[in-house]
C-alpha cells in the first residue's frame, strides 16, 4: 500500500486550467483517468488527510504510485480527451457501465448492392442503418414480418442468395410475396434500394405518408373495380397499423429524444435509457456500475453520456436528451454532444408534462433495474470474495490472490505441444491477457519440461520488461534477458500506460497438474530470481492441490469456494490450450506442397488451385502459363516451380491384380468443393481474444 505523499506533486507545480489526469500503479498501469476544470484544485482533493476520502477513493490513491496530466485549452477537450483515454487503458477505477445485456438491433445494410434487412447486435458498422435497440431479438422479427408485407426487402444470407441466382429460383418469401426477389432478376437494384430507403423511412418514424399513399392508392382501385387489389392494400394498411400499435405513442408531438434515469446507493448505480423516435419508444438498455469514488448524480449522468455516444454521430444523437440531473458544469457536455451530432443537443431535466410522467416511468425501470442487479450480484461478490480468502488461507499467502495465471500443456501423442496461460482478475475471466505458446526447446512429450519452458519464457519476459522501465530496485538486473531464446534488442512497447505483453505480474501461478508440474514451475521461477509469487497445482485425479517442497497436498473440502475457483480457472486453461492445439493440428494435416513457397498467401494459393485443377497440372505448368495466374508475377513463378520441383511425387501406385497404374490426380490440400478450408468451422482463437 502506497502513501500519496510519496508522490504528491510539490506545490505550485500543478497548472491551474483545464486538463486530464492519470493515477498509475507501481507497474506502470493507468488505474484511473479524470478532468478537471482546474487541474490543482482537484487534484489537491486526493492529497488530503485518508480518514476525510470516500473509501473506495481511499483505496485507488494509495494503490497508486504516480500521478501525471495533459493541459488542454477548453473543457470540451478535457472530455474528450478523457473519453478516449478511458476507452485506451480501461482503468480499474473508473466508472464503467455493463450492459446488463447484448442488446439487438434491426439492421438494413445500405452497403450492399442489395440491402439486406437483418437482427444485429455488437459494435456498429460503417454503412448500416440501425434502429432499437430492442428488448428481445423476436420484437424485431415479429415487426419485420408485418413490414414485410409493404416493404418486400431482402432478408436472406448471402449463401442463399448466391444460390438463388446460381439457380434461377427464388425462396419461399419470393415465391409468397414477402421478398422481391432481386435474386432472380424481378426487380432491379435501384428498385430495391427504393424500397429499402422507404422501409428505413417508416422505421424513422416517418410513417404518415405512406399510409396515406396506400389509402389512395386503395380507393383508387376501389374507383376502378379492381377490389383484389384494393384488398390487398387494405391488408397492407392493417398490417402498417399493426406494426406501429407495438410502438405506443408516448410523445404527442413526434419528438426524437433520449430519456436517462439513475437509480444509485452508495456502492452501484444503475442506468437506464428509453430511445424515443417520433413519439414512440423504439428501444431501451441498461447499465449498471459500481460507484469507485464518490460521485454526484450529475457525474453519473455525465459518463453515460460519453457511454453512450462517445461512438456515435449524425442522427443517431437525438435533437433532446432529458436526464434526472445535469453534469456539473453543463456546458461542454452540451457543446461535445452538438458537436457529435453535427447540429443544437437540448440537455435539460424535464419539468413538467407527457415528458416528465416518462421520465418517471424510466427512473422506476433504473430502480427496478438495481434491486434486480443487487439480487443476484450479492451472492456473486461474496462468493468470488470467500473463494479468494480461501486459496490466500490454504496456500498461507499474505493477501488474496487479485491476479491469478494458469497454465496448461496439450499435445496429441508428442505432436503439435502449446501450452496456454490464462488470467483470472477478481475471480473473473481477463480474456485479453490471455496468451498461448509453442513449445520450442524439444520435440517429444514432457509435460514437465514444457511447464519449464512456458513458466521460463513467460517470467523471463517479465524481468526484461521490469529493467526496460528502470523498476529494479538496486539497478540492476539478470544480464542480457532473453525473449523465448532471444536477446532483447527490441522495444516491447512505449510506456503509455497500456497493459504490455506479461508486464504484469500475478499473486499466484496455477499449473494443471500435480507435484512434478509445481516443482518445474517453482525451479524456473527460481532460476529467475523470482521468490514474491506463489505457485500451487490442481491434479485432475482427487482435485488435489500441490504445493512446491511439500510430500502431502492440500485438501480444500468439495464444497469450497476456493476449490470452485481454482477448478474454473484450470478448466479454462485446458479450453484454451487444447482449442489452440486443435487448430495447429488441422492446419498441419491440410499443409501441402505449396505452403512450402515464401510469401505465398491463402488467397494465392487457392487462385493457383482453382486456375489449374490440382498440384500436378501446377507442377506440370510453365513458368508462362504460371504467370497467368492474376497476383502471380515472374519472380513468385519461378520460386513456385523450383518449390514444386523439390517435392517431387511419389512413385505411382500399382494395382498389383491388373498391374496398371493408378494414375490418380493429387487432392486439392486448398480447400474444399466450395473454395473454402476444409477446417471451415474451427475455433479462430488469437492472442487474447476469442470469436
Amino acid at each position: 500500500m502506497a502513501d500519496p505523499s510519496s508522490y504528491r506533486p510539490r506545490p505550485g507545480e500543478i497548472p491551474d486550467s483545464p486538463g486530464v489526469y492519470r493515477f498509475r500503479d507501481e507497474h506502470r498501469r493507468v488505474i484511473y483517468v479524470g478532468k478537471a476544470k482546474s487541474l490543482r484544485q482537484r487534484l489537491a482533493n486526493y492529497f488530503q488527510d485518508l480518514a476525510n476520502l470516500h473509501p473506495r477513493t481511499r483505496t485507488m490513491v494509495t494503490t497508486a504510485a504516480s500521478v501525471e496530466w495533459t493541459v488542454v485549452s477548453t473543457e470540451v477537450e478535457a472530455l474528450q480527451l478523457e473519453y478516449s483515454w478511458i476507452k485506451e487503458f480501461d482503468p480499474r477505477f473508473n466508472v464503467k457501465y455493463r450492459d446488463d445485456k447484448s442488446y439487438p438491433y434491426l439492421a438494413v445494410t445500405m452497403s450492399e448492392e442489395f440491402p439486406r434487412v437483418q437482427v444485429m447486435r455488437g459494435h456498429k458498422k460503417k454503412g448500416v442503418r440501425y434502429f432499437g435497440p430492442y428488448g428481445h431479438a423476436w420484437a424485431i422479427r415479429d415487426t419485420v414480418d408485418l413490414l414485410l408485407r409493404v416493404f418486400p426487402v431482402r432478408t436472406c444470407s448471402a449463401g442463399v442468395f448466391k444460390n438463388a441466382t446460381r439457380t434461377g429460383r427464388p425462396c419461399l418469401l419470393g415465391y409468397i410475396g414477402k421478398c422481391s426477389a432481386p435474386c432472380v432478376g424481378r426487380i432491379t437494384p435501384e428498385e430495391h434500394r427504393d424500397l429499402a430507403e422507404e422501409f428505413c423511412d417508416f422505421m424513422a418514424g416517418r410513417t404518415g405518408t405512406y399510409l396515406r399513399r396506400l389509402e389512395k392508392q386503395m380507393m383508387e382501385a376501389a374507383e376502378e373495380m379492381e377490389y383484389e387489389r384494393a384488398a390487398r392494400l387494405r391488408d397492407d394498411i392493417e398490417a402498417l397499423k399493426k406494426a406501429m400499435e407495438k410502438n405506443a405513442v408516448v410523445l404527442a408531438d413526434a419528438t426524437d429524444a433520449d430519456l436517462i434515469a439513475v437509480a444509485e446507493d452508495e456502492l452501484e448505480a444503475a442506468v437506464q435509457i428509453f430511445h424515443v423516435r417520433g413519439g414512440r419508444v423504439r428501444g431501451q438498455r441498461g447499465w449498471v456500475t459500481d460507484k469507485v469514488e464518490e460521485v454526484t448524480t450529475g457525474a453519473l449522468v455525465e459518463h453515460a453520456l460519453q457511454q453512450l455516444y462517445g461512438e456515435e454521430k449524425g442522427d443517431a444523437v437525438p435533437k433532446e436528451v432529458l436526464v434526472p440531473a445535469l453534469p456539473e458544469p453543463v456546458e461542454p457536455v452540451q457543446e461535445w454532444l452538438t458537436g457529435r451530432r453535427g447540429s443544437h443537443v437540448s440537455l435539460r431535466i424535464p419539468q413538467r408534462g407527457d415528458k416528465k410522467a416518462l421520465m418517471e416511468t424510466v427512473q422506476r425501470n433504473a430502480l427496478q433495474s438495481l434491486v434486480l442487479h443487487k439480487t443476484k450480484r450479492a451472492s456473486d461478490l461474496t462468493t468470488r470474495s470467500r473463494a479468494l480468502e480461501e486459496i490466500a488461507e490454504a496456500l498461507d499467502l499474505d493477501s488474496a490472490p487479485l491476479r491469478i495465471e494458469c497454465y496448461d500443456i496439450s499435445h496429441l501423442q508428442g505432436d503439435d505441444v502449446v501450452a496456454s496461460m490464462v488470467v483470472f482478475e477478481d475471480g473473473l475471466q481477463r480474456k485479453s491477457e490471455y496468451r498461448r505458446f509453442q513449445i520450442k526447446g524439444f520435440a517429444g512429450q514432457d509435460d514437465v519440461r514444457s511447464m519449464h519452458e512456458v513458466i521460463s519464457r513467460r517470467f523471463r519476459r517479465y524481468l526484461a520488461e521490469k529493467e526496460r522501465t528502470g523498476e529494479w530496485a538496486d539497478g540492476a538486473g539478470p544480464e542480457d534477458p532473453l525473449i523465448d531464446g532471444d536477446p532483447v534488442t527490441v522495444a516491447l512497447k512505449d510506456d503509455d500506460g497500456r497493459p504490455r505483453k506479461f508486464a504484469y505480474p500475478p499473486q499466484l501461478v496455477v499449473v494443471d497438474g500435480g507435484q512434478p508440474q509445481v516443482a518445474a514451475a517453482r525451479r524456473a521461477l527460481d532460476e529467475l530470481g523470482i521468490d514474491d509469487i506463489a505457485v500451487c497445482g490442481l491434479a485432475k485425479r482427487l482435485e488435489e492441490v500441490w504445493v512446491p517442497g511439500e510430500d502431502d497436498p492440500v485438501v480444500l473440502p468439495r464444497t469450497s469456494e476456493g476449490l470452485y475457483l481454482l477448478q474454473r480457472v484450470r478448466d479454462e486453461a485446458h479450453r484454451f490450450a487444447i482449442t489452440y492445439q486443435r487448430t495447429k493440428r488441422a492446419k498441419r494435416f491440410r499443409a501441402g506442397p505449396l505452403d512450402d513457397v515464401p510469401g505465398l498467401g491463402e488467397t494465392r494459393k487457392q487462385a493457383l488451385i482453382k486456375h489449374f485443377g490440382s498440384v500436378k497440372k501446377l507442377r506440370s505448368a510453365t513458368i508462362e502459363q504460371i504467370q497467368e495466374v492474376p497476383g502471380i508475377g515472374r519472380k513468385t513463378a519461378e520460386t513456385i516451380a523450383v518449390v514444386l520441383a523439390r517435392a517431387a511425387p511419389a512413385a505411382p501406385a500399382v494395382n498389383t491384380a491388373t498391374g496398371e497404374i493408378i494414375d490418380d490426380e493429387e487432392p486439392d490440400t486448398t480447400g474444399g468443393s466450395s473454395g473454402e478450408p476444409v477446417t471451415a468451422g474451427l475455433p479462430d482463437e488469437r492472442r487474447g481474444q476469442e470469436t
